[in-house]
């Protein structure tokens, strides 16, 4: 076997011959790519800088000059299925090197080593050789990676140990001899997103909490968004060191100035740059020398201004990479950190946010400034916010990730008109919704607003269906409008959980509390009657009381002392799961001396959710009492979200899951066959391909034969038994009963004849006909996936047969799905009742349908190739599932996002 490397640390790869720029684990950029022939005098400088200890640990010797020019000459082959050799490059100069050596054509096994300069051991670049190394070999058919490290080395040793909980280890004859799987499970996906995480709030860092800030652009003409940005960073109280950089270098309000960016005084942070976007890019080639990690572009005319701008964007991207320089934008706001040690306010929004829990990442500066206004009238905190602009570098998964740690941060809202990396955003964004709310408005739901995003922020629209799974499947609280999201966000950020869906109202108005009601119920909340023993507890606090049930009526001119004896007896009750407070003012009530009385009773409940709803007050009361319990100005804004609460709260309670073992499952047939179909150009399949490819993954199919004359058609359904059907055969024929090509309810062979002509001609010339028995079941329903390039594959899950067009009633899921997603389709299907035994029909075989459902998931997992299956009918009965048609539909993949890789952004090319 192959000694491996010397590194200390340990997950996916571009494509092969492409680079992939990733964070390591203090936060720097490096570049892994594939070996080319000018390396040589790099990798020789590699192995002949490190000490003879370094050595003997990767080569078990201290090699010589031979060894070391054979080491480099097997490095430099090309790539193939049987070799594969990655640099990771940093400053242009190579710091690491990992390959692999297939053991025996085709064998699944492969031989691999990694080595790594010694002054940048400790920084993760090993963990990520190892990572891309295991994706290209994993796409080559290699299943295991193996190799020999001597006992000593122990920071090779963890690094194969965490990478994956799939690693074996002996030792024998002096050595530990290792395997590492290469494809990556839950424990994998688990290690990856920690070490991700750790790598993005390192790189971050300089962005959101840096030392030392230089505004370029900062000159003495007034409104000017250079001077106005470095205005608003000494206002706010920046408690770093600040500096202006214009072409005088003047000092600007005090402030101190430099000419150019080269002239600071090393080192700073981050650069904050407001100069035309055709100077933009001079300014950062002279940050790397000054210790510049981290840059805000707030110049227009990039990506969104045409082909020229989309050239000028990706050399800005490149030329920060090269320098391990993390970007912001272009065409953006700037960024907020109220942490009271960083006191940030780096960009030229109109007001600052005060403190407070809400993490904000806005693709839109537009939005951003609507929400910071909204926050800012209704009281509400902002922890920290950034506008991300054209997102050319940072973008939502890194904040994801850096919100993931924050304690800062309570809850997250996002404003997104486009995915980079929908896949990783999907598993990011899921884990942090198990630890803070997610809540998101994205935007483009019309084809008007879909033209206006892109034309902006050069976003891409995303399928609003799709895009609608993936919230649901995270715990993302999705709402239609900013007002909704910041609503949601005032009760998910300072109150607690709601326990359930039980919905308590206590007012002054008995006509507000109705249409609190409404709302709450129509919302999806419950507004339960309390029990006997609270109505009691309320008739003699509140004798005056108009109702004492939910909602309860206290009359318009309740006491200040009946109102709070009355809240609080219903929130002692343990009869409700949140509280509503709803307060008219009028000529003849005290609603200061109301609001007063609520306060200790609101903080004495820090358990119970509360919100309060208050009308014809002329003060502003943004909240109530110390925990900050939120005032509306309406009762249906307030239900609104409290139950948006109160969904979230329950998809915290719900287990996660796990991905099932799936018997009966060979995928190496299935892939097999569609490696073949695909060779012969793929597209829509024939049926027994078809079929042979679901048989693989256990799915079953309705039995039958393809015929190609009236003859054959007689023999099939002799074989099958009638009463048969006749379906047009060819895979590419839609709507088949629409243009002849289905017959049903063949008794004989004449009437299989008779069928065979007509039914036949719907189709291609000699697709034939496909015969089989007929069937049916108390529910038809349709299942299927799809795949999108940047969503990755989508499986679906409705109502079938003939009312499809006329009911749309289907519910999406992306891969991968655990065994709880299936039952969680099923039964979000308007027609869910029809499955359980509506109206006293037996019921459907829930298990076996939701088995179907994982099995296409695992299909569509595994073979991301399927572009389109559609199983329509699939017939659902107390007996099982069986899809009586199936249409598939093969396409080659290209480069897509993958979910897992640790990589940033590409600079692609315009």
């Amino acid at each position: 076997m192959t000694p491996l490397g010397t590194d200390g640390h340990p997950a996916l790869a571009a494509g092969p011959g492409e680079e992939a720029d990733a964070l390591t684990a203090d936060g720097g950029i490096v570049t892994i790519r594939p070996l080319r022939r000018d390396d040589r005098a790099g990798l020789a400088a590699l192995f002949g800088e490190a000490s003879e200890e370094s050595l003997r640990l990767r080569f078990f010797i201290v090699p010589g000059t031979p060894t070391l020019t054979a080491e480099v000459d097997r490095l430099l082959r090309p790539d193939t299925e049987q070799h594969v050799s990655l640099v990771a490059v940093l400053t242009g100069r190579p710091v690491g090197v990992a390959s692999y050596e297939r053991v025996r054509d085709l064998d699944r096994r492969a031989e691999f080593s990694v080595f790594v300069a010694e002054h940048h051991r400790g920084r993760g670049i090993g963990t990520l050789l190892l990572e891309h190394l295991a994706i290209r070999a994993h796409a080559h058919g290699i299943t295991e990676l193996i190799g020999e490290v001597l006992p000593g080395n122990v920071r090779m040793l963890k690094v194969a140990r965490d990478l994956t909980s799939k690693v074996w280890s002996r030792f024998a004859g002096g050595v530990v001899d290792i395997g590492i799987t290469t494809g990556t499970d839950e424990s994998a996906e688990l290690a990856i997103d920690v070490r991700d995480r750790v790598a993005e709030r390192a790189s971050l860092q300089a962005i959101l909490s840096p030392a030392a800030v230089a505004v370029v652009g900062a000159g003495h003409r007034p409104g000017s968004v250079g001077r106005e940005t470095l205005l608003a960073l000494r206002g706010y109280g920046y408690t770093g060191r600040l500096y202006a950089v214009n072409r005088t270098g003047t000092p600007v309000e005090g402030v101190p100035a430099y000419r150019s960016v080269r002239e600071l005084p090393p080192p700073v942070d981050l650069l904050v740059i407001a100069v035309p976007a055709d100077q933009v890019l001079a300014v950062l080639a002279d940050a790397g020398p000054v210790g510049v990690h981290g840059a805000v572009v707030l110049s227009a005319g990039f990506g969104e201004a045409g082909p020229r701008g989309r050239q000028r964007q990706h050399d800005l991207l490149v030329s920060a990479r090269a320098q391990g320089i993390r970007l912001v934008g272009p065409n953006c706001l700037g960024l907020v950190n109220t942490d009271p040690t960083v006191r940030l306010n780096a960009g030229f929004a109109p007001m600052p946010p005060r403190p407070g829990g809400l993490a904000v990442a806005a693709q839109s500066g537009a939005v951003a400034i609507a929400l910071l206004d909204s926050a800012d009238r209704y009281g509400h905190g902002i922890s920290t916010l950034v506008s991300l602009g054209n997102k050319a570098d940072v973008s939502g998964n890194d904040l994801i990730a850096y919100w993931h740690d924050d304690p800062a941060t309570k809850a997250v809202a996002l404003y997104l008109e486009s995915f980079g990396n929908p896949r990783k955003f999907a598993r990011t964004v899921r884990a942090l919704s198990r630890r803070k709310p997610v809540l998101a408005v994205k935007s483009g739901r019309s084809l008007a607003g879909q033209r206006a995003g892109a034309s902006h922020t050069a976003a891409a629209a995303a399928p609003a269906a799709t895009v609608d799974a993936l919230f649901d499947q995270a715990g993302v609280v999705r709402t239609d409008t900013l007002g909704e999201l910041l609503d949601a966000a005032r009760v998910l950020t300072d109150q607690p959980l709601p326990a359930g869906d039980r919905l308590a109202i206590v007012g002054n108005a008995g006509g507000l509390n109705v249409l609190a009601a409404d709302a709450a119920e129509a919302a999806g909340l419950r507004v339960p009657p309390l029990s006997a023993a609270t109505i009691g507890l309320l008739a003699e606090t509140a004798p005056g009381a108009a109702a004492t049930d939910n909602p309860v009526d206290l009359g318009a001119g309740a006491s200040p002392a009946a109102f709070a004896a009355a809240a609080a007896a219903v929130a002692d009750s343990g009869d409700t799961d949140a509280l509503l407070l709803v307060v008219i003012a009028t000529r003849a009530n005290a609603p200061g001396e109301i609001l007063a009385a609520l306060g200790p009773v609101v903080d004495g409940h820090p358990g119970l959710p509360v919100a309060v709803v208050l009308i014809g007050y002329d003060r502003a009361v943004p909240t109530l009492g110390t925990r900050r319990a939120p005032v509306f100005d309406l009762p249906e804004r307030a239900a609104a979200a409290l139950a948006r609460a109160s969904s979230y709260a329950a998809w915290r309670r719900l287990p996660l899951g796990r991905r099932p073992e799936l018997p009966d499952v060979d995928s190496e047939r299935a892939a097999e066959l569609v490696r073949t179909a695909l060779a012969e150009g793929g597209q829509w399949q024939p049926y027994e391909r078809t079929a042979a490819i679901l048989a693989a993954y256990g799915i079953r199919i309705l039995p039958g034969a393809v015929a190609h004359t009236a003859r054959e058609a007689v023999m099939a359904a002799e074989r099958a038994g009638y009463p048969v059907v006749l379906k047009s055969a060819d895979p590419e024929l839609v709507h088949k009963t629409d243009t002849g090509g289905v017959r049903l309810g063949l008794a004989d062979a004449a009437a299989v004849t008779r069928a065979f002509v007509a039914v036949a001609a719907a189709g291609q010339p000699g697709a034939g006909v496909l015969v089989q028995r007929q069937v049916s079941a108390p529910v038809e329903l349709l299942a299927g996936l799809a795949h999108d390039p940047l969503f990755g594959s989508v499986v679906l899950l409705g109502l079938g047969g003939v009312r499809t067009e006329l009911f749309d009633d289907r519910v999406l899921r992306l891969v991968p799905m655990t065994d709880l997603d299936a039952g969680r389709m099923w039964r979000g299907l308007h027609c869910a009742p029809l499955l359980t035994g509506y109206r006293g029909a037996a019921p459907v075989d829930t298990a076996a349908l939701e088995d179907l459902v994982l099995r296409l998931g695992r299909l569509a997992e595994e073979l991301p190739e399927i572009a389109e299956l559609d199983l329509n009918p699939v017939l659902a009965g107390p007996d099982g599932v069986v899809a009586v048609d199936a249409k598939l539909r093969l396409a080659p993949v290209g480069g897509e996002p993958d979910a897992t890789a640790r990589r940033l952004a590409p600079a692609r090319r315009p």
